[in-house]
């Protein structure tokens, strides 16, 4: 069946893409206001986009009013966030954290998570998450709509200590984080455990078969 995306209603094309591109990467955002106001929300319009610089990027959407939430307010006010990775030990919290709480309210208090200071930028990082990535902004897009894209780039990297397995070569212990990926529907979320393993061909090996 086809599906003219531009006959469709915004509803509609919001449904196939997310029932279909899955699982998806969870981006926990803490952001901060110019004022130093706190936020923590949860992101799956997220991924890695190189690493020359590196760089990851989140779609931003705008509230039902065309305002814009916090996190994406504080992030084009300062430049500045941390990408939290989310495990399944942090989900209720975060689940907590998607909640459309106004302005003045920090979801970090609602959802009772411990923070430590970033070491470059203003926002704290999530104690508790395996991995955080202090970012800054470095362009965002408004292709029309209620969406923005915001492109940043990864100033400092960091990992629990337990999932370090060897850090002269970055090796970690990926599994044992426990991540989890955004899946279809409400509500709906992956554990990173079923899993299988292709080798790369080569074109010379493939041209010899």
């Amino acid at each position: 069946m086809k599906f003219d995306m531009g006959a469709l209603p915004r509803a509609s094309r919001y449904k196939l893409m997310t029932a279909s591109i899955t699982p998806r990467p969870i981006a926990w955002v803490t952001s901060q206001s110019a004022a130093g106001l706190r936020n923590a929300a949860p992101y799956s319009f997220f991924n890695m986009m190189g690493d020359d610089p590196p760089i990851i990027v989140i779609g931003l959407m705008r509230r039902g009013d065309d305002a814009f939430k916090d996190s994406a307010a504080n992030i084009l006010e300062t430049g500045e966030f941390v990408v939290n990775l989310v495990s399944e030990a942090d989900s209720a919290a975060m689940n907590i954290t998607c909640m459309d709480a106004p302005p003045e309210v920090d979801e970090i208090d609602c959802a009772g998570l411990e923070v430590t200071p970033s070491d470059l930028v203003a926002p704290p990082r999530i104690a508790t998450a395996p991995v955080s990535f202090e970012c800054r902004l470095v362009t965002s897009l408004s292709p029309g709509g209620r969406q923005t894209i915001a492109v940043a780039e990864v100033l400092m990297t960091h990992v629990r200590d337990e999932f370090v397995l060897d850090a002269d070569r970055c090796h970690l212990d990926t599994l044992a984080m426990g991540l989890i990926g955004r899946m279809h529907g409400s509500g709906w979320y992956a554990r990173a455990t079923d899993l299988f393993h292709l080798d790369r061909v080569s074109y010379e090996a493939w041209k010899a078969r």
